[in-house]
């Protein structure tokens, strides 16, 4: 079969377009078809050996699947072959065939494509436990969605009108993007690529702040959006897509009662009642048509390189996918 992968850290030339065995697979597991691989920031950290945890290699990335079960492990009892299902693994999705464990493999609804369905494990369950579980975001709240054009950011604005924010002021670097954070839900619009958009934001909230903040792009971004939170107002970092790293003295948190919160959604995964229960709860969202999926690219799985470039070039609208 084909593979990406990478044995350097580096820019997205150090990705590799090679042949490698097919998986062997255990009792408990299943061979899946990749049909479609879901792209996100960890894998572009991953590559350049800026991830959370250390990266070792040769790796290849890739933590979203979807597909069709092609082989099943004699102890599988949920699944069958040709059954559609999607899954968000460990790594190793950026290969036509994928070995996986049935307990994170959920079968994909009718309807739903294989596109759609990659796009929702990773960025939906972070999108989802960043706003409710780590946010703690409650009805009437004011809520600023950095990158609200991006996967995460889409879903994000969606889920806080979901949950019944009151406010839901989203940034972005475009006009396209700040329209397409608009269509998803968003009550206000902020570019924050020009001067004064904390000016703006303060302005928004009648001087008070916002409650709650995501924020993933790191260096001054995450400074400026301190000056943002409102007392009692809770920040939310869940990565650092500029590669700046920020610092701040966390005395200033005390003067109003406020908190930085970091997410890494591997931990989530750890707790089964939580991820089972969230990510029944966005099929539900999917399938009533109340959370809409945007799909902002396909490329080929032999041009995962330029993938990674539009998606750090910061041009992408929504998620990105590749194709065996």
């Amino acid at each position: 079969m084909k593979i990406i992968k990478f044995e350097e850290y580096g820019g997205p030339e150090v990705l590799q377009f090679v042949e490698a065995e097919k998986p062997d697979f255990s009792d408990r597991e299943v061979i899946v078809e990749v049909k479609a691989i879901g792209i996100n920031y960890a894998d572009t950290a991953r590559r350049e050996g800026k991830y959370v945890v250390p990266t070792e290699l040769p790796y290849v990335p890739g933590s979203e699947v979807a597909g069709v079960i092609v082989e099943v492990g004699r102890d599988v009892t949920k699944f069958q072959k040709g059954d559609r299902i999607v899954a968000l693994i460990g790594s190793s999705g950026y290969a036509e065939y994928a070995a996986v464990n049935e307990n994170v493999l959920t079968k994909i609804p009718e309807g739903v494509d294989f596109d759609q369905a990659v796009a929702l494990p990773l960025q939906g369950l972070s999108a989802y436990h960043i706003l409710k579980t780590m946010g703690r975001i409650e009805k009437g709240e004011t809520v600023l969605i950095h990158a609200a054009a991006g996967g995460v950011g889409a879903i994000a604005v969606q889920l806080a009108r979901i949950f019944g924010a009151e406010k839901i002021i989203a940034t972005a670097s475009t006009e396209e993007k700040l329209f397409h954070a608009q269509k998803m839900g968003a009550t206000h619009l902020v570019n924050y690529t020009e001067e004064g958009w904390v000016e703006k934001i303060k302005t928004l909230t009648d001087g008070k702040g916002v409650d709650l903040a995501l924020e993933m792009v790191g260096g001054e971004v995450f400074n400026q959006t301190l000056k943002c939170l409102a007392p009692f107002g809770r920040l939310v970092v869940f990565g650092a897509a500029s590669g700046e790293q920020s610092s701040f003295n966390p005395g200033q948190l005390m003067r109003k009662n406020q908190s930085i919160i970091g997410f890494f959604l591997p931990q989530i995964m750890r707790y089964p009642e939580l991820f089972q229960k969230s990510f029944g709860e966005l099929l539900a969202y999917m399938k009533s048509g109340e959370l809409v999926l945007t799909i902002g690219g396909i490329y080929p799985l032999s041009e995962a390189a330029k993938a990674h470039e539009s998606l750090q070039g910061r041009k992408t609208i929504g998620k990105l996918v590749l194709k065996p």
